[in-house]
């Protein structure tokens, strides 16, 4: 059963294993109590009441998030979350990951439980690129903090890759405080998931970010623009790479 809720997108095997120990899954209207039980096709599984769609094939997305929208499959607060933007597609697909409210940028939507796992999973040490929008310039003791790794209330990040990409010619994408002069454009790099990462990293060095956009995760990036909002299927190529990047065949 942890099998096909992983697979179904609920979470991952560890954290199903803790959701039926919490008696939440039933199978046939039965609480499940025992690791490993056995389901077929036709059992009715819910996880807190809920009925689980399940699907046998799987399907691989990447979405552009928009500010403003939340990646959760629910919001108490009404918000509008990735999974109903992601209503017209044959199956239900989850994140894999968070992105901010307030961030936007690359977010893969698979119901491929085991993949998605992996991927998150800090062991595998899947890279994310961010470009980070700040008042500038940027100094070269900051750089080097975040290069080394930064102070956090949970602990010291592992180092990052930083860039400095010019930003002045791009200021008309950003709304800013018109009393600063100029801002700068960063590329941070790292394969780390704490929350609100890069923006901690670099409010920890002076610089508050202004605007925050993943451009790229693990081999996937905005080569094929898509527009914020909008999202396409993942080539085979692709699944193959991300796939491999966590060990599975």
């Amino acid at each position: 059963m942890q099998k096909v809720l992983a697979q179904a997108g609920v979470a991952s095997r560890r954290q199903v294993e803790r959701l039926i120990a919490e008696g939440r899954v039933t199978v046939n209207g039965e609480k499940v109590s025992v690791m490993g039980t056995k389901v077929s096709s036709g059992d009715a599984i819910c996880v807190d009441g809920a009925l689980i769609e399940r699907s046998d094939k799987l399907y691989y997305y990447l979405l552009n998030k928009p500010v403003g929208v939340v990646t959760t499959a629910r919001d108490p607060q009404g918000r509008s979350t990735v999974v109903e933007i992601m209503q017209g597609v044959p199956a239900r697909v989850y994140p894999v990951g968070r992105l901010d409210f307030d961030t936007a940028g690359l977010l893969v939507m698979t119901n491929d439980g085991e993949l998605a796992h992996r991927l998150m999973h800090p062991s595998y040490g899947v890279e994310k690129t961010y470009r980070v929008w700040v008042h500038g310039p940027v100094g070269i003791n900051a750089l080097e903090q975040l290069r080394q790794g930064v102070n956090l209330s949970d602990g010291k990040t592992a180092p990052a890759k930083v860039v400095r990409r010019s930003g002045l010619q791009q200021r008309r994408t950003v709304a800013v405080d018109q009393k600063s002069d100029s801002f700068e454009v960063l590329e941070v790099t790292i394969h780390e998931g704490k929350n609100r990462q890069v923006r901690r990293m670099l409010g920890a060095v002076g610089y508050p970010v202004v605007k925050l956009e993943r451009i790229a995760f693990g081999p996937l990036n905005q080569e094929r623009q898509l527009l914020p909002g909008n999202y396409r299927s993942l080539t085979k190529e692709e699944v193959q790479k991300l796939r491999a990047l966590v060990g599975l065949t």
